[in-house]
């Protein structure tokens, strides 16, 4: 049965109205300007809980008959880092922009502003931007954004460019350089374009279609002492190591969580939150900013740097990726491949996890929840012919993640 209110007797009723409302009166502070005409608000509710216990996660339904895509793309890395410096040639001023490893989309904005320094010493006017991927394609924009009359030349176009192919992650020092390279001129080059892309996305939150959106992460592992499966050919160089040294600052730290806390089967779990690109919304959303400018974008292929010369633009970004390995005859571009799966999007999936003992790494996109298929011969391989087997080997050791 509910309980009955019991109304207080007439006296006392007067004596709780009178000291609620003196209460009342004393917390409240006095109004100021056009708000004193107003009537008087009412009392704040009390303040929810700073940390709010998160809900339980919708598993993941990890099927080869879900997956939609399988896609491949190569990742350009260089042992030195990326190649941003100025050559002359011919009367021409080219300012290479390659070599980005797996941070292209993380560290885009960032390095096209370390491009256009040096573009704007040539005091050009007009720009010419070879490659219409991550790298090329910010450039581009932000170089409209600085006055500069922009031309895009292109061999593919959005969606069918390689960069268009990534996982979609902040992942500023992914393959970026060796650990031998890394010295400090480096590493503070390294930093200036990872805050400074970092500050821009910030920019690009909330806005249709989710371009970039933060998500919790859920670091699995096996605990300590535990390898980490398919760990990489010989010749795989020991990476970089610099977003927990220089960037502790605007990453958010991951939380250990307790046994019972979350639905997998590991030893240890870890949550943090990091943004993702929904690569399709977001590239999208560039491209039509670039057109909205003025832009134009010119289908072309070129077989020698040469080529370049022959452009009615005499300062030309070349921001071919990959590419620029066969073009310039550069041997210090290193081909990684990456294979993703795409799974159906999923309601209440919006969470990603990683799983080095598993060679797992998920993350929760827009136009599907992306499985990443890794194995050992990724390192110099510059095949992009899709590997269905591979993709559905890591579905399987996705689900068997679930308790």
């Amino acid at each position: 049965m509910r309980p009955v209110p019991v109304e207080p007797a007439p006296g006392r009723r007067r004596f709780l109205h009178a000291v609620g409302a003196s209460t009342l009166a004393l917390a409240m502070p006095p109004l100021l300007g056009a708000c004193a005409s107003g009537p008087r608000a009412a009392a704040a509710p009390a303040p929810a809980p700073r940390f709010a216990p998160p809900a339980p996660l919708v598993p993941i339904r990890a099927s080869a008959d879900r997956i939609i895509a399988v896609d491949v793309c190569t990742r350009p890395f260089r042992a030195q880092g990326p190649r941003i410096e100025a050559e002359r040639m011919d009367g021409h001023t080219i300012v290479h922009c390659y070599g980005h490893g797996g941070a292209g989309w993380s560290l885009s904005w960032g390095s096209a502003e370390e491009a256009l320094r040096l573009v704007r010493e040539t005091g050009a006017r007009e720009l010419a931007v070879v490659g219409c991927g991550a790298i090329g394609l910010t450039t581009a924009l932000l170089a409209q954004r600085s006055g500069l009359q922009v031309r895009i030349y292109a061999r593919e176009r959005l969606p069918q460019v390689p960069s268009a192919f990534a996982t979609g992650v902040w992942s500023p020092a992914s393959r970026i350089a060796s650990a031998d390279h890394a010295a400090p001129a480096f590493e503070t080059q390294w930093e200036r374009m990872a805050r400074a892309s970092f500050r821009t996305f910030q920019t690009l939150l909330g806005l249709p279609g989710e371009p970039v959106g933060w998500h919790d992460f859920y670091w699995l592992s096996d605990g300590p002492g535990a390898r980490r499966a398919n760990a990489g050919d010989e010749r795989e160089p020991r990476y970089a190591m610099l977003e927990g040294r220089l960037l502790g600052d605007i990453t958010p730290a991951a939380e250990r969580l307790a046994p019972g806390a979350h639905p997998f089967r590991a030893v240890s779990v870890r949550r943090a939150a990091q943004p993702v690109f929904n690569l399709h919304a977001y590239s999208r959303l560039l491209l039509a900013d670039f057109l909205q400018l003025g832009g134009a974008i010119e289908t072309r292929t070129f077989h020698a740097p040469r080529e370049f010369t022959t452009l009615r633009e005499t300062t030309v970004v070349n921001a071919t990726g990959h590419g620029a390995g066969a073009l310039l005859g550069d041997a210090s571009v290193v081909p990684v491949r990456g294979q993703t799966a795409r799974l159906v999007p999923q309601p209440g999936v919006d969470y990603g996890l990683g799983y080095g003992g598993r060679n797992l790494f998920v993350v929760p996109r827009t136009d599907g929840i992306l499985v990443q298929a890794q194995q050992a011969s990724d390192y110099d391989n510059a095949d992009t012919t899709p590997d269905r087997a591979l993709s559905v080997a890591a579905v399987e050791r996705l689900a068997e993640v679930f308790a």
